[in-house]
């Protein structure tokens, strides 16, 4: 239809264009000359000749140009009535196509619909049944895997209570070991090794994976401690050190001053001591370094359960809350930086508190005076003050370890001295050295070993 169609336009844009080839452009000039010619003007004047008339079909003459816009007007002519014959064939077709697609889906929507939704529903049931059979799979796991649980916990349990049983066993002979003597003290001492030797048999003998590798740590631990505590029941130190200082009453003259006979580096300290409170107030003093310029330098304090570290006075401070009990040795180390004043408490190895812009910038006054168990306060001795001292920042217990460094110490070197073993007591610090550098007791404070 459409090839048939194009082929008429052909044929009448051809006619049209001889058409126009064929009518010249001043068609009714000619007339007009012509009418004139039929009708000529007579003129009344005499004696003058009249003027001769022009040919009557004489054709114009057409330039090049001319010609050129005739072709160019004949060629815009034949290109919209192609463009609008072309528009006429798009929108009939689109209209055929219209109502054949209209026809489509009146003949075959319902057919479609029906089948989509069946494929659907058979989709929906396959996957609804696949599901409760994982949910099945799922289930029958689980509870197998609950009871293989069970079975194991109940193990561990009674393996747990067997070991219990056994160690408070061994707990009770190295408590009986370490208060006898002679052949009863030997006589512990052979039970002692004998229970040890028959929970190591039955660690390696029940092993349930890792939680039993867990247990067997914990146990280790646990005799390392027993061993320790044999070891330290004679002067009742920490492991490791040998001697240690007694403070048996609060008093207004006890307190241990220690001798600085080397300069040191004023931007950083690190304090470290052993320490077994028999009673903590609002205000107990362990370590307090004092100088002319600053009765308040250094500190390490106690009040209730909790530790203080200050410098400068008591508004740079960090505070260790919890990290004491009477009657029990803790582990205390204080450090400071002047650089972004980051200071920190560690309690037993551990970071238990830590501050930044603590005396930012500050630094230590060297040639001051340590005291163990007091502090000057507002009474420095180079005043002439006699050694007079408030008898409620004053300390009363044993302390022991008592170190200090002009530097920042790291977590290994903090750990290794909170140790129990025999290692603990080992180091040695910098500015106070525990056994080698002078001390002098004064107020009925004793050395024990």
């Amino acid at each position: 239809m459409a090839s048939t169609s194009l082929r008429t336009f052909i044929q009448v844009s051809c006619l049209v264009a001889s058409l126009s080839m064929a009518v010249p452009e001043n068609y009714e000039d000619e007339i007009e000359v012509n009418y004139l010619n039929e009708i000529p003007d007579v003129d009344d004047s005499e004696g003058e000749t009249p003027t001769p008339s022009p040919e009557p079909c004489q054709n114009p003459v057409y330039t090049k140009w001319d010609k050129l816009f005739t072709m160019l007007e004949n060629s815009q002519m034949k290109e919209n009535m192609l463009l609008q014959y072309t528009d006429d064939i798009i929108k009939v077709e689109l209209q055929n196509l219209r109502g054949e697609m209209l026809q489509f889906v009146a003949h075959y929507g319902g057919s479609c619909a029906a089948a989509v939704e069946s494929s659907v529903r058979r989709a929906g049931a396959q996957t609804e049944m696949r599901v409760q059979n994982a949910l099945e799979r799922v289930r029958e796991v689980s509870a197998d895997q609950y009871t293989q649980h069970d079975a194991a916990l109940q193990q561990l349990l009674a393996a747990s209570a067997n070991q219990a049983s056994r160690l408070e066993r061994l707990e009770n002979g190295c408590l009986k070991w370490g208060g006898g003597g002679g052949l009863a003290t030997h006589s512990k001492s052979l039970q002692t090794r004998h229970l040890m030797q028959e929970v190591t048999e039955m660690e390696d003998g029940e092993g349930l994976g890792k939680t039993t590798m867990t247990i067997s740590s914990e146990l280790e631990a646990i005799r390392e401690h027993l061993t320790l505590h044999t070891r330290s029941s004679a002067n009742g130190l920490p492991s490791g050190c040998d001697t240690g200082l007694l403070f048996p009453t609060r008093s207004s003259k006890a307190h241990v001053e220690v001798s600085l006979k080397i300069p040191f580096q004023t931007n950083a300290a690190t304090i470290c001591l052993w320490a077994k409170p028999t009673q903590v107030l609002y205000k107990t003093i362990l370590f307090s370094y004092s100088t002319t310029g600053s009765a308040y330098e250094l500190q390490l304090v106690l009040n209730r359960q909790s530790a203080f570290f200050t410098v400068d006075g008591e508004s740079h401070l960090v505070e260790a809350p919890g990290a004491v009990q009477e009657g029990q040795w803790v582990h205390i180390c204080g450090t400071w930086s002047s650089h972004q004043g980051l200071a920190s408490l560690w309690v037993n190895g551990k970071e238990a508190a830590s501050s930044p812009g603590v005396a930012e910038g500050h630094d230590l006054r060297n040639k001051g005076s340590i005291l163990l168990g007091q502090e000057y306060g507002r009474h420095f001795k180079h005043l002439g003050v006699p050694d007079t001292f408030d008898a409620e920042t004053a300390f009363a217990g044993r302390m022991t370890g008592v170190n200090m460094w002009d530097r920042v110490l790291d977590q290994n070197e903090i750990s290794q001295q909170a140790r129990l073993d025999a290692s603990g007591c080992g180091m040695r610090g910098s500015v106070v050295a525990w056994g080698l550098s002078e001390m002098e007791l004064k107020g009925g404070v004793k050395l024990i070993y």
